[in-house]
């Protein structure tokens, strides 16, 4: 499938509004999004000429660091920005979404965190079927009943994303010249560089040192999209030439199933041929392949065929979380609706897992009469 001729979409004033709609979400009252709100007409006409006329322009990025879960350098977009790269993902997107594998995940409508470990744990249930009948009945389960999970992980993802390689790939998808003029130029920037020498942490890594032909900006909208795109490529391998039939992608985490050690072997070595020398990237060392009985680690939850549990390190977070929420809210710097709201979304994470001693551990079982440690109070309430 090619995608030809859809500029003139992108540009119209139909999607160029519902890009301002999407863009301001959730932050219709942040200054900037009420200065563009007041002059809105004006501002979007703005907008629409410059993409009439491609202007092509060089997005100014601001620069800060986030250190949950791990250090990462965000490169934040004007609000004007934002609009522009709304007006060609909800285009570009479900077109490419069309062309990728059923078990790719992250960044797309009905597939991520919880439908990725929901459908590793379907596939865990169903491999070890035998091998649990077999437990049970007190017989040695045959070989061909043991099953082993291959995890790969891509060092640095998006600070080591080849620029050429990206724009090869987009090329032949995209037939349309404007289209691929503009996602080229947030792809590459003259004044901004993306990427990371090979190895290299964001935190240790001066500005001057900092790779021109390497990387895209983590929190862009175009990033996220184009990442899949780029990704799709070893999806594509793993399915079509190589034939894995349990193979699953959330994001740059790839996790593959076997009940033949040599043959898992084996589609490691291509896998990381085909990422090194087709997609220039490199695996980081937390690629291994062990028995599945030992559980997998997967989208922050830890899966077995009988059960799924929340990753230690996931559930630290929350606890340090729920802390900090009681403490703001004890202090008043938080409302009680943005403190549930909190608590509501934890409370959603952990119904998808095994984790009844946690829950009760945190907020208690009023059924029972158990009390947990989570508790909304203010001080002057004490």
């Amino acid at each position: 499938m090619k995608i030809k001729n859809i500029y003139d979409t992108i540009i119209s004033d139909e999607n160029i509004y519902r890009a301002y709609l999407n863009a301001r979400k959730s932050k219709r009252y942040r200054k900037d999004v009420l200065v563009f709100t007041r002059n809105l007409e004006y501002n979007l006409i703005s907008i629409q000429d410059e993409l009439v006329n491609e202007i092509i322009d060089f997005p100014k990025y601001k620069e800060f660091y986030i250190y949950e879960p791990k250090c990462r350098l965000i490169l934040a977009q004007s609000f004007r920005e934002v609009i522009k790269q709304w007006a060609f993902y909800q285009v570009l997107s479900p077109l490419f979404n069309s062309m990728y594998i059923n078990d790719s995940y992250a960044c797309i409508k009905g597939k991520g965190q919880i439908a990725a470990v929901k459908r590793l744990h379907y596939w865990l249930r169903l491999v070890n079927k035998n091998y649990y009948n077999a437990v049970k009945k007190g017989v040695e389960p045959s070989p061909q009943d043991k099953w082993y999970y291959l995890k790969m992980d891509f060092s640095k993802y998006f600070y080591r994303v080849d620029h050429e390689v990206m724009m090869k790939i987009i090329r032949k998808k995209i037939k349309d010249e404007k289209v691929i003029r503009w996602l080229e130029s947030r792809i590459k920037s003259p004044d901004m560089p993306f990427g990371l020498p090979a190895g290299k942490r964001p935190e240790d890594v001066d500005p001057s040192e900092r790779l021109y032909d390497k990387g895209m900006p983590v929190g862009a909208l175009i990033s996220q999209m184009l990442a899949n795109v780029y990704n799709n490529e070893i999806d594509q391998y793993a399915k079509r030439t190589l034939g894995i039939k349990y193979y699953i992608r959330y994001q740059d985490d790839i996790v593959v199933l076997s009940n033949d050690k040599k043959q898992i072997k084996e589609w490691h070595r291509l896998l990381e041929k085909f990422a090194n020398e087709e997609m220039k990237m490199e695996l980081n060392d937390k690629t291994c392949i062990r028995p599945v009985g030992q559980g997998i680690e997967f989208c922050g939850f830890r899966l077995w065929g009988t059960h799924v549990k929340i990753r230690k390190s996931t559930a630290l977070k929350m606890k340090r979380n729920l802390k900090g929420v009681m403490k703001h809210y004890s202090e008043g710097k938080i409302t009680l609706d943005h403190a549930n709201q909190v608590v509501s979304s934890y409370l959603g994470l952990l119904k998808h897992s095994d984790s009844y001693a946690l829950r009760t551990e945190i907020f208690g079982d009023y059924e029972r009469g158990i009390e947990g440690w989570f508790v909304l109070k203010r001080k002057s309430d004490e």
